[in-house]
């Protein structure tokens, strides 16, 4: 099992359009980021878990699931960096390659040291926008595949007959 540990923070602050998006909406930005991995998570099989500081969320540690993808808010005075590290130990086994998308040069360092591999904030970049032209293709591709009535259907009856085909 691939699993891609997601330094959230550094990763907005990264990507031109999640840095735009922060300036204006941190809570979008973030948003955002957990959307696009939870496509990179169905594109490519990875267990994917993005981890945030406390500093820009003031409370206690939360752990949640959205889109199937986990989101991490570090409790306060614990870093992203210092809960990536306890995850890359933690989960590291002979079955599972653990990832960590940071371009954090000591944090790549460190996760090397524990046997896990990094994904620098461009490469993760470049590599969405590659799933994300894939996901297009394929959805392009089955629209234009879809068959095609011989009995000419207004859109209206084409509506009908949908619903009540998905209704079964």
């Amino acid at each position: 099992m691939n699993i891609l540990l997601v330094d959230g923070y550094n990763i907005i602050g990264a990507w031109p359009e999640l840095q735009l998006l922060k300036n204006k909406d941190l809570e979008a930005a973030r948003d955002l980021l957990v959307e696009k991995m939870a496509e990179y998570q169905g594109y490519s099989g990875y267990r994917v878990i993005v981890v945030f500081d406390a500093h820009y969320v003031k409370g206690t540690e939360r752990k949640f699931k959205n889109y199937n993808v986990e989101v991490i808010f570090t409790r306060t005075n614990e870093t992203a960096d210092e809960r990536i590290e306890k995850l890359a130990i933690a989960l590291n086994n002979i079955k599972t390659q653990i990832y960590v998308a940071t371009s954090d040069f000591t944090e790549q360092r460190v996760i090397f040291a524990q046997g896990a591999l990094r994904k620098s904030a461009r490469e993760l970049h470049n590599e969405m926008n590659h799933i994300e032209k894939q996901i297009n293709k394929k959805v392009k591709k089955s629209q234009e595949n879809k068959p095609v009535s011989k009995i000419p259907l207004s859109d209206e009856i084409v509506e009908i007959f949908e619903k009540w085909r998905r209704e079964r």
